[in-house]
């Protein structure tokens, strides 16, 4: 009998954790028929002590304590007190940080290894594909969401791919072992839809039956939005309309009172999608270079009563950060990819670091790869370093909140985790040194209090099955 190694350490524990419920759906739109069944592992408590922290509030604290308990973050501050059975972790030297949280990530759509069979991140069938779920392309036992965990990521937002115009509902998962997406996904968190602006669309339907052109992309959205304000007029929620007998009931004195309205006719899974998105249910995510282009997104969410959640990728955010910030619209983006393509071209090194300046701005980190996942704080810190150059000083107390609080916030689950507040999830990760070092290594992972991830415990090394009996290259 083969052992199991870490899929073995998560999975043996969920039959005796504590369930985490998730919140009740607010309409028809966003039932869920594939619910979570995520359980946070069993743990004591755990006080790690004498560290940086970085509390991703804005706060640095040094020589602190970060107390876990019950799965949460107990207290953060100095000599704390910590129950007589818990672990204690010296950290002296070490900084703690919330956990990662990756807001635009393919794994387990399009996981390793990266073959044709594998590819389940774009339905490109149709500009408008809105009734696809990415939870139903995941495979969760790629293995890219372990070595994500060895780089600190502890939550993550999967994404269909950017050929469409509107490619389908995203997901975000803990980042723990699973069998199945139900058994990773963040309970209660609410879906992303993923549009795609420019190039993408022009690009895989122009020889197709269209868009061809940017033009053509924004009609396409118009028209799939004016459908799903039609269908939310005939589905949402109603305003109570007096009831009234029916004419023979009436007549008689007898029989019960009915009420009059359109029953909305057939449920249309692409329509459920976008009506949830206007209703605000559903949060709108869009991969979007240009400003003009961004622009024109914010219009066409004002014409259609929705918000932007984020700008992806936005290499010319900066050009627009103050609209951004007075829109309340994060920003999710890379730290330098530029030129490859020519939306592209007009991308600096400072984006991040711009798009961050003014008050309210919510600038967040991503990766859209599979190996920049396992390396955002590096990411991070090219930031710091080119905002340096451009004699912007970015403390790491502020640049933490890119791969955290303003993370969170993007993909609505900041008042659960995304900071080291008393209270919220114990998603924490320890540091051998400042992560915003090119030497930093997270050497452990915590989730939901328990230890995860350990760079110096083979035990806690999570392998997928799929990687077990294959042999490391020399």
């Amino acid at each position: 009998m083969r052992s199991i190694p870490m899929a073995g350490f998560g999975l043996a524990l969920l039959c005796a954790a504590a369930s985490v419920s998730a919140a009740t759906p607010t309409s028809r739109f966003t039932q869920d028929p594939y619910p979570s069944t995520y359980r946070a592992i069993a743990s004591g408590p755990v006080l790690i002590e004498h560290a940086t922290v970085l509390t991703g509030t804005g706060e640095r604290l040094d020589d602190a304590d970060v107390l876990l308990e019950n799965g949460k973050v107990a207290a953060v501050g100095r000599g704390l007190k910590a129950p007589a059975e818990a672990t204690r972790v010296d950290a002296r030297g070490k900084w703690v940080t919330p956990g990662i949280i990756d807001v635009h990530s393919h794994l387990g759509v399009y996981p390793s290894p990266g073959v044709r069979a594998h590819g389940d991140g774009n339905e490109a069938t149709a500009p408008v594909t809105a009734n696809v779920w990415a939870e139903h392309s995941i495979w969760a036992q790629d293995p890219g969401f372990h070595t994500a965990l060895a780089g600190g990521v502890t939550s993550l937002q999967i994404l269909p791919g950017s050929a469409n115009l509107v490619g389908g509902r995203g997901v975000t998962l803990k980042n723990v072992p699973g069998n199945t997406y139900q058994s990773m996904k963040f309970p209660g968190a609410p879906w992303g839809v993923k549009m795609a602006c420019g190039e993408n669309p022009k690009r895989v339907y122009g020889q197709k039956s269209g868009p061809s052109t940017r033009m053509g992309n924004v009609a396409g959205y118009r028209a799939a939005f004016i459908d799903a304000s039609e269908y939310l007029k005939k589905n949402g929620a109603k305003p109570e309309k007096p009831k009234r007998k029916r004419w023979w009931e009436r007549a008689s004195g007898n029989g019960s009172e009915d009420s009059e309205g359109d029953t909305g006719g057939k449920r249309d899974l692409k329509l459920d999608t976008l009506a949830g998105a206007i209703n605000g249910e559903i949060l709108v995510h869009i991969h979007c270079y240009r400003a003009d282009e961004m622009a024109t997104m914010l219009d066409l969410a004002k014409e259609f009563g929705f918000k932007v959640s984020a700008f992806h990728h936005g290499v010319e955010a900066y050009k627009l950060a103050d609209r951004l910030a007075a829109e309340g619209v994060c920003g999710a983006l890379w730290a330098d990819w530029w030129g490859f393509k020519m939306e592209a071209f007009d991308g600096i090194q400072e984006n991040i670091a711009l798009v961050d300046r003014p008050a309210n701005s919510c600038a967040i980190v991503h990766s859209d790869s599979s190996e920049g996942i396992q390396r955002l704080n590096q990411e991070a810190a090219k930031v710091i370093a080119n905002a340096r150059r451009a004699g912007m000083e970015i403390p790491p107390e502020r640049a933490i909140r890119w791969l955290t609080a303003n993370a969170a916030k993007s993909l609505g689950i900041a008042e659960r985790t995304g900071t080291l507040e008393a209270g919220k999830m114990a998603d924490v990760v320890v540091w051998n040194q400042d992560p915003f070092s090119v030497y930093a290594k997270a050497e452990q992972v915590y989730i939901d209090g328990a230890r995860i991830y350990d760079r110096h415990d083979p035990s806690r090394q999570p392998k997928s099955d799929f990687m077990l009996g294959q042999e490391v290259a020399p």
